[in-house]
């Protein structure tokens, strides 16, 4: 039997070598590639991404959230991740100092909020409006004993969560209103529930209308929403506003209308330094809100969407330097109703030269009827 030689063997022991250095230079570079191309996936979708923090389960925020995911997502260009909150109060602590929050609706009246906590530095310029978006109605749910909001004084009224946009603005409207309650905190469920119990003698909502919540309440000929004056001393960030039958078949007759209060709603965000992430991630979110608005029009959308008016500035309050820079470059021209305002007021007293009268309440309806027949025409 030959023998084999050194060096043939040695040749073969190479060849395998060789072989196997290859397979494992090809298995690194396969592993390299895969290693880049993951994280180039995840910092794309980290660059495209924005969290809105919007309200509670159920709520008007969260839904109006979720029409800007579902109208405006644009594949891996542009992903928009709707975020449960506690409501208006809490999201702009949200979106002020959580990480990843991007965006958060919030009310007219936060500011105001914010300004009492001594913690905030300069919060005027660091939290700023994308749009102003529509008005929340302050609902006032009430046993049917209850014919006047005023008879809630010193009674125990619930204002929702603590840290909600009801919790503070309804606190707010009801000191204005010279009622002092006993404020109880607790969801709306547990709320209504309690109602029932005649454990509470009021339950308050500040949402836009129709809130699911209220609509679903079911009075059995027991409870009704209370009207609501608009007193001549309440804070600038209150408007008139009206419910009816359309809203609440449940709860209201049909053709009447309740009177009520209103606070605007707000589209914000923290004023990042330009050229951060942060910030052009919002320039990205900017550009895919105002190009595409129309897609919130949609029927299949919120209703409250053909409130808005992208032009409409909120005084008090700095807006965002990347929208403002967009509506400069893209003058708007907007269908959209304008929202309620006390500047619309001093328009109707201007144009609609109502009859001379110190009956209020014929003068406010006067100007209801004034502001339905102007938003049918600017349609």
């Amino acid at each position: 039997m030959a023998k084999l030689g050194f060096g043939p063997a040695l040749l073969v022991l190479a060849s395998l070598v060789g072989l196997t250095s290859n397979a494992g230079a090809q298995r690194s570079s396969g592993q390299a590639a895969e290693a880049r191309s993951e994280a180039g996936l995840g910092q794309r979708m980290n660059a495209n991404t924005v969290a809105i923090i919007s309200g509670t389960p159920g709520g008007t925020y969260f839904r109006m959230a979720s029409d800007l995911a579902f109208a405006l997502d644009r594949d891996d260009d542009l992903r928009i991740l709707p975020v449960l909150g506690k409501g208006a109060g809490q999201n702009a602590y949200d979106v002020r100092f959580l990480k990843g929050i991007d965006l958060a609706f919030v009310r007219t009246d936060t500011l105001d909020q914010l300004r009492l906590d001594r913690r905030l530095v300069n919060i005027e310029r660091r939290l700023c409006y994308v749009a102003r978006l529509f008005n929340d109605e302050l609902h006032v749910l009430a046993s049917s004993e209850v014919k006047l909001v005023s008879e809630l004084q010193g009674k125990k009224v619930s204002f929702d969560v603590k840290g909600s946009g009801s919790d503070y603005t309804g606190r707010a409207m009801f000191s204005a209103l010279g009622i002092a309650v006993e404020p109880v905190n607790v969801d709306q469920p547990t709320a209504l529930e309690m109602l029932r119990r005649g454990e509470l003698s009021a339950v308050v909502s500040v949402a836009a209308k129709p809130v699911a919540v209220v609509a679903g309440f079911d009075p059995q000929s027991r409870f009704h929403l209370l009207e609501v004056p608009f007193p001549e001393n309440l804070p600038p960030a209150y408007l008139p506003a009206s419910i009816n039958a359309s809203d609440y078949p449940k709860l209201i007759p049909e053709k009447a209308e309740i009177r009520t209060l209103a606070v605007g709603s707000i589209l914000a965000a923290y004023a990042w330094p330009a050229g951060t992430d942060r910030a052009k991630r919002l320039t990205l979110f900017v550009d895919a809100f105002f190009s595409n608005f129309d897609r919130l029009l949609a029927p299949s959308r919120h209703p409250k969407w053909r409130e808005v008016n992208l032009n409409a500035t909120v005084p008090g309050w700095l807006r965002l330097p990347a929208a403002q820079e967009w509506l400069d470059r893209h003058p708007v021209s907007q269908a959209a109703t304008a929202p309620a305002s006390r500047s619309g007021v001093s328009q109707f007293l201007t144009e609609a030269q109502p009859l001379p009268t110190t009956d209020k309440d014929r003068l406010y309806e006067e100007f209801l009827k004034w502001r339905a027949e102007n938003a049918s025409t600017r349609r």
